[in-house]
């Protein structure tokens, strides 16, 4: 439980970063203020150390409601459409099951270009923007580092469609 705590941090501090958020209004190490959980009521730490299933949803699914190859100015554009269990679920292998729920829709998307723009779509655009209403991948971008894929917002060479 500990690690998907830290599991959690790292994904919302990635999301802060995505976001533009700066660190200059976070509390430093060396502060007097005590740490959030400690000002919290005695239930709210109680449920804070309940196992995850209770607190982090593990939504069935399907996750992806349905994907469209469209024709955008740079080629083609695979618009993925997840479904509200999609972009609300913290299930450890959703990332693979929605994969394989796009694959099914659309066999021509498996390429690693194509799986890592949506792995960078599934663990930081659903908290970054999670109502956005399509996730879109194209097959002409290239395959980049996770850091690259991260700075460029899962649009690695060119500007998002």
């Amino acid at each position: 439980m500990q690690a998907d705590n830290i599991v959690g941090a790292g994904a919302a501090l990635l999301a802060a970063v995505l976001l533009g958020v700066t660190a200059s209004g976070c509390a430093g190490a060396d502060d007097a203020a005590p740490a959030p959980v400690t000002t919290t009521s005695t239930s709210s730490v109680a449920a804070a150390s309940t196992p995850t299933t209770t607190s982090t949803p593990t939504l069935p699914p399907p996750y992806v409601d349905h994907v469209t190859w469209v024709e955008t100015a740079v080629g083609p554009s695979l618009q993925i459409v997840p479904t509200p269990a999609g972009r609300r679920t913290e299930n450890p292998t959703g990332d693979d099951i929605a994969w394989a729920e796009v694959l099914r829709m659309a066999p021509d998307a498996d390429t690693p270009g194509m799986r890592a723009q949506f792995d960078c779509h599934w663990d930081f655009a659903r908290l970054v923007e999670p109502d956005k209403p399509s996730w879109n991948i194209e097959p002409q971008r290239p395959v980049v580092t996770d850091d690259v894929m991260i700075q460029t917002r899962c649009n690695p060479g060119f500007a998002e469609e």
